[in-house]
């Protein structure tokens, strides 16, 4: 057995044992919650381990680590409830199939991608309400892509790689396969919309940058429009929206569209990977911190009714802003690293696309900064309960904060060991939002 596939099972078996041993604890939410998290964590320092004797590929070292932080932080935020348990396990579940999909290759990965497309769409159906038809629309979108993948693992290579490519799309969402993104993000509850922001992108990258060089001068130009259509479609609808989620739904929508803009323009990078892990991780706080308003005032809470929390929950207020700043790309986080470096790669020349991206930049300071400003400095409300972070819950938060800011500054060998340094880059300096080349 290879170093490589030993270490692929290792991450692969954690998360789906840790599952599987949860269920002796079905009964004690506290303690499955507990096992759940544990899990996740074990599966974070195998990860760790794994990056420092080399068993894993130096391109996927950097989502290995970012999948059970994702986890950790979704299951951390979520309060003990009975009706969270079905949530928690499937994060478990979706974590395990996620690592499969990083670190394996060829068929097998179009296998673990084609359980994570068709285990959305079992979710989706689940929770579908006759109230939210649209849902029925995310259900087939990722029934479709999980499709797609199964006939990427038997087509010959050509069509493979475009069948993929359309799994990618439904993951990493792309105008118009966006649907089953949106209903995860919105519909399924628990820690899963703050899991699933995370795994999908990630996996879909990672899907498009296995994909992409095969894919035909056609259908690049044609991912190239659709990117950026994308961007616009996604900052257009974000400030339209009244709910939360649905806002930060769109908003990564949008983001992620100028990850497939520069993939398809000028193929993928260690700085493209960059800007996709801060962009959901950064969605993945923002949603873990509405969550810890939901559990306060209700999930049905009307964000209009929530204001000044500013003064009566500053510690919840501190790290909301700098969620916030980081998923408009300020710096020093990683969001602002990874865009930065995509703009300043030797091949990005102007265009009307890259006009589009840069407007859809903009657009998110205003859209999340106003979110962020009516719910912390609106006038304060008296007859709220107010009760700051605790333990866990600040956790939840300082965790993706933290990571988010190691992405913006730790040297970017830290992400891709052993990867050529041009002159260009080497003049800049050693930090992510350099322009490295897998």
């Amino acid at each position: 057995m290879t170093a490589g596939l030993a270490a692929s099972m290792a991450l692969v078996g954690f998360p789906l044992i840790g599952a599987l041993a949860s269920l002796a604890c079905w009964s004690h939410p506290n303690r499955l919650r507990t096992c759940s998290i544990v899990t996740a964590g074990a599966t974070l320092a195998v990860a760790l381990g794994l990056a420092t004797t080399a068993a894993l590929p130096s391109n996927v070292l950097l989502f290995v680590c970012l999948l059970p932080i994702a986890a950790m932080t979704s299951l951390l935020g979520q309060p003990a409830h009975p009706l969270h348990r079905h949530s928690w396990l499937m994060t478990l579940v979706s974590l395990g199939l996620g690592m499969g999909t990083l670190t394996q290759a060829g068929p097998i990965r179009s296998l673990f991608l084609a359980a994570i497309a068709a285990l959305a769409s079992m979710l989706l159906f689940r929770h579908h309400s006759p109230l939210w038809p649209m849902s029925w629309l995310g259900i087939i979108i990722c029934g479709t892509g999980s499709l797609a993948a199964v006939v990427a693992a038997v087509a010959e290579p050509r069509l493979s790689a475009h069948a993929m490519l359309v799994a990618a799309a439904v993951l990493m969402p792309l105008v118009p396969l966006h649907s089953g993104f949106l209903g995860a993000l919105t519909r399924l509850p628990g820690s899963l919309p703050p899991f699933l922001v995370v795994l999908f992108p990630l996996t879909g990258f990672q899907t498009v940058m296995a994909s992409i060089p095969a894919a035909s001068d056609t259908l690049t130009g044609l991912l190239t429009i659709l990117a950026g259509g994308g961007a616009a479609y996604g900052a257009l609808k974000a400030p339209a929206q009244s709910r939360v989620r649905l806002r930060l739904a769109y908003g990564s929508l949008s983001f992620l569209s100028i990850s497939w803009w520069f993939a398809a323009t000028h193929g993928t990078g260690q700085s493209a990977a960059v800007f996709v892990g801060a962009v959901a991780l950064a969605t993945s706080g923002l949603l873990s911190s509405w969550q810890i308003v939901r559990t306060r005032y209700g999930d049905d809470v009307d964000p209009q009714a929530v204001s000044g929390l500013a003064s009566s929950m500053p510690r919840y207020a501190v790290l909301f802003s700098l969620l916030a700043l980081a998923a408009i790309g300020l710096p020093p986080f990683g969001v602002f690293a990874g865009f930065v470096g995509l703009l300043l790669s030797p091949n990005v020349s102007f265009s009307a696309v890259l006009v589009v991206i840069l407007a859809t930049w903009l657009a998110a300071s205003w859209y999340v900064l106003d979110m962020a400003q009516r719910l912390l400095f609106g006038a304060p409300r008296a007859d709220l309960r107010h009760a700051d972070l605790h333990g866990d819950e600040l956790a939840a938060l300082l965790l993706p904060v933290l990571v988010l800011i190691a992405l913006g500054v730790v040297p970017s060998d830290v992400f891709a060991p052993g990867s050529p340094v041009t002159p260009a880059t080497a003049e800049m300096g050693r930090f992510a939002w350099n322009v490295w080349t897998n």
